[in-house]
């Protein structure tokens, strides 16, 4: 590949979501990084039509997923799709993609960035957590204090993280047709043979309740939660299961 320009920022902000335009504003001024806002899709906007271009109710991968996805969540995964496509466009050699709803510890954040980015052509695709990692997750790479993990199984959120452009266009190829939310989809490495690594200390701090809750949430009866928890509880064990069979690093 050729003409590749090195590395840039990418967030990825809900225009309607105006209250966290503010921690854009400030990543933008905090990073010493090429920055780009991506208008995230709107789930609320599209129909189903648009939404069954690229969402599959038939299950395509193993396990299945329990769950039909929400309009949020398809906007979501197309938002990370507009992402990727940019790092391949773009001919980047990777690109730091965040959600609208994290601030950063730049002391850390650098140290960590510094780290991941020697590391993301080995890798391909770099979390930067703002959950906590199970302690037992197995270190893979390290630099003084930063440990570069693989948690198993993968961890869900996909609020900060560096992804390489090979990694960036496999996933748009696989991705065409998806049948559940994007953080689910990265989990089952048995299936994208993409291994997803976590970087700690990552220096990325989570916002959602004080930026007004996530947009992808929906209001479920009580009887349809225990439902949903009943499923998810099964589902967990099944990507647990699956995990173990198939981890490789």
């Amino acid at each position: 590949m050729s003409n590749i320009q090195d590395y840039k920022c990418f967030i990825i902000h809900l225009k309607r979501a105006k209250n966290r335009k503010p921690y854009v504003d400030n990543i933008i001024s905090k990073l010493n990084m090429t920055s780009e806002i991506i208008d995230a899709v709107d789930g609320r906007l599209l129909t189903d039509k648009n939404i069954l271009k690229h969402y599959s109710e038939t299950p395509l991968y193993r396990p299945s997923y329990p769950f039909k996805v929400n309009k949020g969540e398809v906007g979501c995964f197309l938002s990370f799709r507009k992402a990727w496509q940019k790092i391949v466009d773009q001919k980047l050699s990777a690109g730091l993609i965040f959600e609208d709803d994290v601030s950063l510890n730049l002391d850390t954040f650098n140290e960590s960035l510094t780290s991941a980015l020697k590391w993301i052509d080995e890798y391909g695709y770099i979390q930067f957590q703002v959950r906590d990692i199970p302690k037992n997750s197995k270190s893979i790479k390290s630099y003084q204090v930063i440990h570069l993990l693989k948690p198993m199984p993968t961890l869900l959120r996909c609020s900060a993280q560096l992804v390489s452009y090979s990694t960036a266009k496999k996933l748009l190829e696989i991705t065409k047709k998806f049948d559940r939310p994007v953080d689910g989809l990265l989990q089952l490495h048995w299936n994208t043979k993409i291994n997803i690594t976590t970087i700690c200390p990552s220096g990325v701090i989570d916002n959602t309740h004080a930026s007004g809750g996530s947009n992808l949430s929906l209001k479920i009866p009580l009887d349809q939660r225990l439902k949903r928890e009943f499923n998810r509880i099964r589902y967990r064990y099944n990507i647990k299961k699956y995990t173990k069979k198939y981890h490789k690093i």
